[in-house]
């Protein structure tokens, strides 16, 4: 199969496409025919091994060179073959997953338990836009915001590939929604959802005047004390991402926003990202808003396989409107 393999750090010229042996799914796995893929903050941040600090970690990308080797976070696709202790699906299958890795390439082995059917009223195109980027919505506002009907929620960063997702989601959980983008893409926001947009060009949403009693920060613009200004005593501030330097982006935003949550009365929660592929049921849930209409993806680009490279180098230009996706 033609992969595009990932052999040291640097940018989207590092990306070798290429021919490779096509993977053999092991007992509990499903081989999927990749129809589509995403491009996200996620492939390449990996691509070039930042923030350099999470190369230290355990868990992290690789200190000298990349362990994962096939970037390509979503996929969205057909059911080529199955383990023999697989029982849910069958080839021929239409499906879509987040398995972190492995979407930049004409197939990819993804376990049973990370797999779930495509909605059915989407392509794959606009179902590979989905795992990660409405994954993290839904842990950021279900699980970590704990939002609940009725309640004033602002989503700091409400156009990108996360925030349109968590614009729509917020509002399927009967939430009062406030989005923050820029001027290009207010009218975007709004037609997705939004009851307000704030133009961080033209206004400090921090400043506003208005309390909130749930703020998921998917832009990490403002600071951890700015941002609990527009925040009710008890409200809950999720952390989605932030801004920093090569070697901390966004680490120190992150840690910032934790210390400060030991001196007031508001929650900090981190979203965390890698329980969107440790749950299947989360894949379904989105399925259940999208089926019936209330989530619908955005998407800003589609490119063909070849052009994987240029897709990321559009990507790492920051300001997407939705997302990026890679017909395959």
């Amino acid at each position: 199969m033609k992969a595009f393999v990932l052999r040291s750090y640097g940018s989207p010229d590092v990306l070798d496409l290429t021919d490779i042996d096509k993977p053999v799914p092991g007992d509990d796995e499903v081989l999927v025919r990749v129809r589509a893929t995403s491009v996200q903050p996620y492939d390449w941040h990996l691509m070039r091994g930042e923030p350099r600090i999470a190369r230290l970690m355990g868990g992290g990308p690789g200190l000298r060179k990349p362990k994962i080797n096939i970037l390509g976070a979503d996929i969205a696709g057909q059911v080529e073959a199955v383990g023999k202790d697989v029982t849910e699906f069958r080839p021929g299958d239409e499906v879509f997953a987040m398995p972190k890795q492995g979407g930049f390439a004409e197939y990819a082995c993804v376990r049973e338990s990370e797999l779930a059917p495509k909605p059915k009223n989407l392509s794959f195109e606009q179902a590979a836009a989905v795992p990660m980027a409405a994954g993290t919505a839904l842990l950021g506002l279900r699980d970590g915001g704990r939002i609940q009907p009725g309640q004033k929620v602002l989503i700091n960063g409400a156009s990108g590939g996360v925030g349109t997702f968590a614009v729509q989601i917020a509002k399927a959980f009967g939430a009062e929604v406030t989005g923050v983008c820029s001027a290009r893409n207010v009218d975007l926001v709004r037609s997705i959802g939004a009851d307000e947009v704030i133009d961080y060009t033209k206004e400090d949403f921090t400043r506003h005047g208005q309390r909130y009693d749930l703020l998921l920060d998917i832009a990490g613009s403002r600071s951890g004390p700015a941002c609990r200004r527009v925040l009710t005593p008890k409200g809950t501030y999720v952390v989605v991402g932030g801004p920093g330097s090569r070697w901390i982006q966004p680490v120190g935003h992150v840690v910032s926003a934790l210390a400060m949550s030991l001196f007031v009365s508001q929650r900090t929660v981190i979203a965390d990202v890698v329980r969107c592929v440790k749950n299947r049921q989360n894949l379904m849930t989105l399925t259940d808003f999208i089926e019936d209409g209330r989530v619908t993806p955005v998407i800003d680009r589609c490119y063909p396989f070849e052009e994987i490279p240029a897709a990321i180098r559009y990507t790492e230009e920051g300001h997407v409107p939705g997302k990026v996706v890679i017909a395959v």
